[in-house]
């Protein structure tokens, strides 16, 4: 056995062991915290692809858990052990293994993670077919409560929405708007996100595109004008959608038309399940 005797060594050890450990102290206010952890840390992710099998992205996450009243604080760093002892990529069938992990690694009853990440796709312009790539906004929020876990989906879509009454009451042309919705889903089996966003880029006067020539352009222009939707039809025509879903227990859709008249935004939301 190796016998220190350099006391500059055996000083530092003795720090080292002796160091307090602050968050296991004892709380004496009586209260509960719900949520506690880390977030904003972006860490790359693999999510599954309809159309490519897999796609590699960037994901924004949050990581908590709950604490009880008797705790002072909750170990951070724990929350960054678990996530990396997954790998330098995390892939999506990991998130339940991720969310018992936190239980098991930070003593807690519920954990919850939040992964929002940009998803692409390809998309052909109408006309002259050329591809675009077109970005979404995508976040899975997972919580486990002992050993069930909630799952919710969320998809964000970009629209055109052209104005029913405008074009109702004017002589030439009708205003139309970007529309940005929101869909939160919970379900019996997966929902492809390509899904999702195909219920919404439908439901609207027209989807976008990034890339457009001319002719793709007047056609884009002429089909929003012949499908007029207010923004409650829009959010109606997307709950009407996610209802027929065989696989769909829980949604919410909600609607934001940055209005290109008014110096204010229309918004609709519906909730069923």
């Amino acid at each position: 056995m190796l016998k220190v005797t350099d006391p500059k060594v055996a000083g530092r050890r003795r720090g080292a062991s002796e160091l307090q450990d602050k968050q296991s102290e004892s709380d004496h206010r009586d209260l509960r915290i719900d949520k506690v952890g880390v977030r904003g840390l972006r860490f790359p992710i693999q999510v599954l692809d309809k159309a490519k099998s897999l796609q590699n992205t960037i994901a924004t996450i949050g990581m908590y858990v709950d604490l009880p009243k008797e705790f002072k604080g909750t170990h951070m760093s724990r929350f960054l052990e678990v996530l990396n002892a997954h790998g330098s990529v995390v892939h999506v069938n990991n998130i339940p293994d991720i969310l018992h992990a936190m239980q098991e690694k930070l003593k807690s009853a519920t954990a919850h993670l939040e992964m929002e990440f940009p998803y692409f796709l390809v998309k052909k312009a109408p006309v002259s077919g050329l591809e675009g790539v077109m970005d979404y906004t995508a976040r899975f929020s997972a919580t486990a409560c002992g050993p069930e876990i909630d799952f919710v989906l969320t998809v964000q879509a970009a629209v055109t929405t052209l104005c029913p009454c405008s074009k109702a009451i004017s002589r030439h042309g009708a205003h139309n708007q970007r529309g940005l919705v929101t869909v939160q889903i919970r379900s019996r089996q997966p929902v492809w996100i390509e899904d999702l966003i195909a219920m919404v880029e439908s439901s609207a006067s027209s989807e976008l595109y990034s890339l457009l020539k001319r002719e793709d352009e007047k056609a884009v222009t002429e089909r929003a004008y012949e499908n007029p939707v207010f923004v409650e039809d829009l959010v109606r025509n997307v709950a009407l959608k996610l209802s027929g879903h065989p696989d769909v227990t829980w949604y919410q859709v909600e609607a934001e038309n940055q209005e290109s008249i008014h110096h204010h935004n229309a918004y609709a939301c519906i909730e069923k399940g």
